[in-house]
């Protein structure tokens, strides 16, 4: 797989996500966030549970001990990122939601740098700014006041920055994106049902009423678009792959302007289109580099 091809997969995943945003606030109206983000993960295991065990019959080893630990690792982060995003939607608006937690655009590059001592292209950096600045602008161009569950946001994107940047690590090294995708899952979702049954209450009705919004993240923005992730990573930068992954941001204003009747004024749309010139200027500036440097 080419890296342009990486980076189409990590674009429709950021679609997929940016999709759900519409049935995670739609969830709330009927069950708590823990048992949401248990629920969802659990399908997203049994989704992922037949190709990972495919995968497993093919390798030519068995997963080790340390990749097991690994993995469920990811999988503690992707627990933390998505109980915390949850928490947060209940007392936080849609504009500070959408900016705060596409501030791991920013911060996979630093952890990049800080954690791996890998300086990343130097277009990154601008771009990933352009992609906050237009995050923000798609959101509205103003943060309200800030609430509780705006810091809860910021805890979000720091968890959901490590997840990007550990993926990245691990899936090239053990060459089994099912496997990962499969075991973090599980332990996302089994440790939000443990927290949730101590603490969140649950009914049958609402499990009822929120099934399709249940459905839609477990099968298609779990199961699916965090195994594209996967994918998508063995063949690209972390710091690359926060470029495009934050387009969720314009596809769940898209989504939202089509399936609950928002709009986008005009700030979004220069949101919109700072957006896409940082996804351009990553796909390009690194290949014009390497083309001068092919030619010295």
């Amino acid at each position: 797989m080419t890296r342009i091809q990486a980076n189409l997969l990590l674009l429709l995943t950021a679609a997929l996500w940016g999709a759900a945003f519409v049935s995670q606030n739609l969830a709330m109206a009927h069950m708590g966030p823990l048992w949401f983000v248990a629920v969802r993960f659990l399908i997203g295991f049994f989704v992922v549970l037949p190709f990972a065990i495919r995968e497993d019959r093919k390798a030519a080893k068995s997963l080790t001990q340390k990749e097991i630990i690994a993995f469920c690792f990811i999988g503690l982060t992707l627990l933390s990122g998505a109980i915390t995003q949850q928490i947060g939607m209940l007392t936080t608006t849609v504009t500070n939601a959408s900016f705060l937690t596409g501030l791991y655009v920013i911060i996979v590059p630093v952890l990049s740098v800080v954690v791996l001592r890998k300086m990343p292209h130097w277009i990154i950096w601008p771009a990933a700014i352009m992609a906050l600045a237009g995050i923000f602008y798609l959101s509205g161009g103003a943060l309200s006041r800030l609430a509780v569950g705006d810091f809860w946001m910021i805890v979000c994107a720091a968890c959901f920055g490590t997840q990007v940047l550990l993926v990245g690590i691990f899936v090239s090294g053990s060459n089994r994106p099912m496997g990962l995708s499969a075991i973090q899952f599980l332990v996302t979702g089994l440790g939000a049902l443990l927290i949730a049954v101590v603490i969140e209450p649950i009914t049958w009705d609402g499990v009822v009423a929120a099934a399709p919004h249940i459905l839609y993240a477990g099968i298609i923005s779990s199961g699916i678009a965090y195994t594209l992730q996967v994918v998508g990573q063995r063949w690209t930068t972390a710091p690359q792959a926060a470029i495009f992954l934050s387009s969720e941001s314009l596809f769940g204003a898209m989504f939202g302007a089509v399936m609950l009747g928002e709009r986008i004024g005009f700030v979004g749309y220069v949101g919109c289109a700072l957006i896409f010139a940082a996804m351009i200027l990553v796909e390009i500036v690194p290949e014009i580099t390497r083309s001068k440097l092919r030619g010295t």
